[in-house]
């Protein structure tokens, strides 16, 4: 596996190509409108949501700090993976070059693999911030959420640049399709005729690092976090840290299930079909759900929204 490799799989004669959700849909043009509400929605969810936490001085905090970072993420996840796919429905053409498969696996390994990074950081934050409560402004101020922000891209990048030119440069001289509606590195390994196990045993590393580290970060922090509130004596602190604790939990079982399933499973709990699904929930469901899971249950951001409904003076003054 070298450099040639990867000029003979740009230079093979075929582009990949993406069969997608639509090959399997009696009714494909009513899935695509689907489809494209949901991203619609994911991209103007996050993003009043980015507004609302960027436009209210009550919302600079490290919590929702982390939270406009995940909404970031998560509308740039989404867009790496969606426009693709209706774009190909709508012209009718459903292949992707090799370089283009290569930049779409790095953009999507890094946005997941520096999600599951803040989905960890979050954790760590409410477990100083209900923990250790007067120590929470010092211990988490201001240059330890960029820090902590900064640390997050930086491991998923990493995870990208390790991944995406190994899995890349194998000899793919099966089938060029692609039974998946993006170039995710599972779906791409099917299609090589070479030993695939150096790349299983980097993917399962990545897993230990990527998941299973965060996944013990944030179960640590919140078994001492259901400890605090059950020593509570206040029963609206106790409501309080537990709506906000709940919601995270949340996104966290949602984004990490999936991930689980997609990349720690044995191959023989498989299939195309579930593969296709399950990634579609976690790359384009998890976007739209995660800005209404934090708003709707969060009184500080539904208050700065209907704040920002109404236009009053307070918010005039935040805006300009």
């Amino acid at each position: 596996m070298d450099n040639t490799t990867w000029l003979v799989n740009q230079t093979g004669g075929s582009d990949f190509i993406l069969l997608g959700f639509f090959s399997q849909s009696k009714h494909p043009a009513l899935l695509c409108v689907v489809i494209f509400v949901i991203f619609l929605m994911a991209l103007s969810g996050n993003a009043i949501l980015i507004f609302l936490i960027h436009s209210n001085t009550h919302l600079h905090t490290p919590m929702y700090f982390f939270i406009s970072q995940l909404s970031l993420m998560d509308v740039m996840y989404i867009s790496v993976t969606v426009p693709k796919m209706l774009i190909d429905q709508v012209i009718g053409i459903n292949t992707i070059s090799v370089p283009e498969c290569g930049i779409q696996m790095f953009l999507y390994l890094t946005l997941v693999g520096s999600e599951y990074c803040l989905l960890a950081a979050m954790a760590y934050d409410r477990y100083m911030a209900i923990c250790h409560p007067l120590r929470y402004p010092v211990l988490m101020n201001h240059r330890i959420c960029l820090l902590l922000a900064s640390g997050c891209w930086f491991l998923g990048s990493v995870d990208g640049f390790m991944v995406t030119p190994i899995t890349m440069t194998f000899p793919f001289c099966r089938s060029r399709e692609i039974h998946h509606f993006f170039c995710e590195v599972p779906a791409i390994m099917k299609l090589s005729c070479s030993d695939t196990s150096l790349i299983e045993t980097l993917m399962y590393l990545c897993c230990v690092l990527m998941i299973l580290i965060p996944v013990t970060v944030i179960l640590s922090s919140y078994s001492f976090i259901l400890l605090t509130i059950y020593r509570m004596t206040s029963a609206e602190g106790r409501k309080k840290a537990l709506t906000t604790c709940s919601s995270h939990m949340t996104v966290v079982t949602l984004f990490y299930g999936a991930a689980i399933y997609t990349y720690m499973m044995p191959s023989s709990y498989h299939t195309q079909e579930k593969d296709t699904v399950v990634s579609f929930f976690y790359t384009v469901l998890t976007p739209v759900l995660n800005p209404l899971i934090y708003s709707f249950r969060n009184k500080d951001v539904t208050g700065a929204l209907k704040k920002m409904l109404n236009v009053g003076p307070d918010f005039q003054e935040t805006i300009k």
